[in-house]
């Protein structure tokens, strides 16, 4: 398992509020396995894919979903934003506090702003 992967999960486990012993369980029956460094592949999507229907998950209506949120934090880490840095763009340009304030419409305007900026940098980087 690699490290970006082992991040995404603690970002979510963290996300999600679990305890320790609430995220081990999950583990165990979603992959069959204790510690998140024995995933492979396979066992991290069943994982990600049990967090996202979850009843730790609660999407409110309109509001983002998990699913939005990770994708738009693995394509601010791409172009190489820090937390910080996005929590900035989305205050500058979608007058929104931080990421979970976005609706789903906005985290799709988000993820479309972020894949043409990421565009325009490996255009700029190959030229």
């Amino acid at each position: 398992m690699d490290k970006k992967k082992l991040a995404v999960i603690h970002i979510v486990k963290k996300e999600l509020g679990l305890s320790d012993e609430e995220y081990r369980d999950i583990l165990k029956k979603a992959a069959g396995v204790s510690t998140s460094k024995d995933l492979d592949e396979r066992g991290f999507r069943k994982l990600m894919n049990n967090f996202v229907r979850s009843r730790h998950y609660r999407n409110e209506n309109n509001s983002i979903t998990l699913r939005q949120r990770m994708f738009i934090k693995g394509l601010a880490g791409e172009i190489g934003w820090d937390d910080n840095h996005l929590q900035n763009f989305i205050a500058k340009y979608y007058q929104k506090k931080d990421i979970g304030n976005l609706s789903k419409r906005e985290a799709s305007k988000v993820i479309e702003s972020l894949k043409g900026i990421k565009s325009h940098l490996e255009h700029h980087l190959s030229a």
